[in-house]
């Protein structure tokens, strides 16, 4: 055990080094400046450490006064300068995990990270793997790459993984706020890594090994995914037999065992769900196993913008309108409601859908006034247009993507020709449902 990292985290002089400063680094950069930690910000996008020094925040769930707060008690500083890593006393690393075009795991954000620490590495740090992946990254990736040094895991740094787990939009969860999972490299790495979260975290939960830890967070998300997939595919086959999914998944959940609701949607969205069932597959098949459930899951939930585009052109046609020439005007472009993230959004595949058959496309989102580029759709250059009611008149249809809560549903159908719903979005609208389509 190192006692002078040991007694570091003990009294709080520990330097607590967190790289990627997005929506995982910064909520936990709060939590540990809220627990009486000094910490630095790591980031190699220089604009964001920018942002971060002028006491201005990029992300709706971290307010610019809560920024301001960090800089002005010297409790944060943020850096591009990774040579300056070795003066954190531990490093938190959380950054992105994506996908290939393949649908590979892309390791190259741990790699890059991982060698710009081990350029750095002294004695007595620890390193913290949050970034969501495979089983055995830390071991087999992360591992080898730091003890290219002279040093030792174990015996002069200490290395562990502990998922990152976050629900953005959801006021009752913050980083502070949900269990922190942790599986050390060795008993004094999980020791030590344990020690520092539970300053931070409200329960800390120690597995033996990184493997466990690692896998916690794929089952997670598979979990979700899967159950998701299920709902959606049940939504296909009720609408065919006019049976609303929504009230089904509401009765049943009145069950008060058993049974767990989740909801359909028009795909799914974010930085975990759509891709952590993919790198459990992947693995799978480096095992020489097919993961037959998981991967259905996976097609299903990735046909559902397909099979909103196939209702919106079911409910056009009845109304003697093709899908190419119409005004579509897209609700909500985050991957969900009453958020700012825009990563991995289903929004993004109707844009390419809708755009293909000639739709002529607009947008709406309180929460993101451009749309941003992304890395596998040719995004338009767009900025989110105002609900008037003479707008909302123009369009041949309205199709909520995301609920958010700041829209006034009753305006919209009220003002709106068509409306094609995929969230249940106006379940409570009394006036003008003859208006109002589900997909």
């Amino acid at each position: 055990m190192s006692q002078r990292l040991e007694a570091a985290i003990a009294d709080k002089s520990a330097v607590v080094g967190v790289i990627g400063l997005g929506y995982v680094g910064l909520p936990l950069i709060n939590a540990f400046v809220n627990a009486g930690f000094k910490t630095m910000g790591f980031d190699v996008d220089q604009q964001k450490v920018d942002m971060l020094k002028a006491k201005k925040s990029y992300i709706k769930t971290i307010p610019s006064e809560q920024i301001a707060h960090w800089i002005d008690e010297d409790r944060c500083e943020p850096t591009a300068d990774m040579s300056r890593l070795s003066e954190a006393d531990a490093l938190l690393i959380c950054v992105p995990t994506p996908l290939s075009d393949s649908r590979d795991p892309d390791l190259q954000y741990i790699v890059k990270t991982a060698e710009a620490i081990a350029a750095t590495l002294r004695k007595d740090q620890l390193v913290v793997l949050e970034s969501t992946t495979y089983p055995s990254t830390t071991r087999d990736v992360l591992l080898p790459i730091l003890e290219k040094t002279s040093l030792k895991s174990g015996e002069d740094f200490f290395l562990a993984y502990s998922p990152e787990r976050e629900d953005p939009g959801n006021p009752d969860f913050t980083a502070a706020g949900i269990p922190k999972v942790v599986g050390g490299m060795d008993p004094v790495s999980g020791k030590l890594a344990s020690d520092l979260y539970s300053h931070a975290i409200v329960k800390i939960v120690t597995v033996n090994t990184p493997e466990v830890a690692e896998a916690c967070k794929i089952l997670e998300n598979t979990y979700r995914a899967v159950n998701i997939a299920l709902v959606n595919e049940l939504k296909t086959l009720f609408d065919r037999m006019n049976i609303d999914i929504w009230d089904v998944v509401d009765a049943a959940k009145t069950k008060p065992f058993g049974f767990q609701a989740f909801y359909p949607g028009p795909g799914l969205g974010g930085h975990c769900i759509p891709i952590d069932p993919f790198y459990l597959t992947w693995l799978a098949r480096k095992q020489g196993l097919n993961t037959r459930f998981i991967e259905l899951a996976g097609e299903v939930n990735s046909r559902m913008p397909e099979y909103v585009i196939s209702r919106l052109y079911e409910f056009l046609n009845d109304a003697g309108k093709p899908i190419k020439g119409s005004k579509i005007l897209l609700l909500g472009v985050a991957y969900k409601k009453d958020v700012d993230d825009p990563r991995e959004s289903p929004a993004f595949v109707l844009i390419d859908l809708l755009r293909s058959r000639g739709a002529e496309l607009t947008y709406n989102d309180p929460h993101v006034p451009r749309l941003p580029p992304m890395r596998h759709h040719d995004v338009p250059d767009l900025a989110s247009q105002e609900l008037t009611s003479e707008f909302l008149a123009a369009q041949d249809c309205v199709l909520i993507a995301t609920d958010h809560s700041a829209y006034d549903y009753d305006f919209i159908v009220k003002h709106a020709q068509m409306v094609l719903d995929t969230r249940n979005a106006t379940k409570n609208v009394t006036e003008g449902r003859d208006k109002i389509y589900k997909a």
